[in-house]
């Protein structure tokens, strides 16, 4: 490759470049603003400057994660500007005008489960909301001979659980699709 067309790539790189980059940068900023961070997550946390304090970091099942000169810092259910918001106090009074990051690594915590009769039972990752249908289809479908009109979703709200009905052959011929439901991190499928 000759040194024109070198130049030619590069430039045509470069625009593409500019073209793209606001947008993906617009798009991670509003997907990580909305996002509520869940037990299971790793966030990246970096305290400008302080190559000690800059490093992964997971949140456990209480929901908090232990950070140096902050201690515990809760994140289930927070934004990544409420967690960053807090490290930056807890640490302000040890690093004067601190300036810190957090952002999302891995959103392992966004997860359902789907059980019994399923060619792959097991967990499955939400990346965006999913519900009972998708996750089936996640989970390879049903094996013959599986309960479609029996299907349960276990869902725990504080120390209970409810089990949600789930008909899979109504909502396959397009009724009752309020069954449907988009399930929430945690919940259970369980085909009989």
């Amino acid at each position: 490759m000759n040194k024109h067309s070198r130049r030619g790539l590069l430039a045509r790189t470069l625009l593409l470049l500019s073209l793209v980059a606001p947008w993906v940068t617009t798009f991670a900023q509003e997907t990580s603003a909305d996002y509520p961070i869940k037990p299971g997550d790793t966030l990246i946390v970096n305290v400008w400057k302080e190559q000690d304090l800059t490093m992964e970091v997971l949140v456990r099942p209480d929901g908090k994660f232990s950070f140096p000169l902050a201690g515990d810092i809760q994140a289930a259910g927070r934004s990544v500007e409420q967690v960053r918001q807090d490290v930056v106090a807890k640490i302000s009074s040890y690093i004067p005008d601190v300036v810190a990051t957090v952002m999302v690594k891995m959103i392992d915590g966004n997860r359902a489960y789907v059980v019994g009769k399923v060619l792959k039972p097991g967990p499955i990752l939400m990346l965006s909301q999913t519900n009972v249908m998708q996750a089936l289809s996640m989970a390879g479908g049903t094996v013959q001979f599986a309960g479609l009109k029996n299907i349960k979703i276990l869902r725990g709200q504080g120390g209970a659980q409810t089990a949600i009905p789930f008909n899979y052959d109504e909502v396959e011929d397009g009724e009752n699709l309020e069954q449907n439901v988009v399930l929430e991190p945690g919940d259970v499928v369980v085909v009989p």
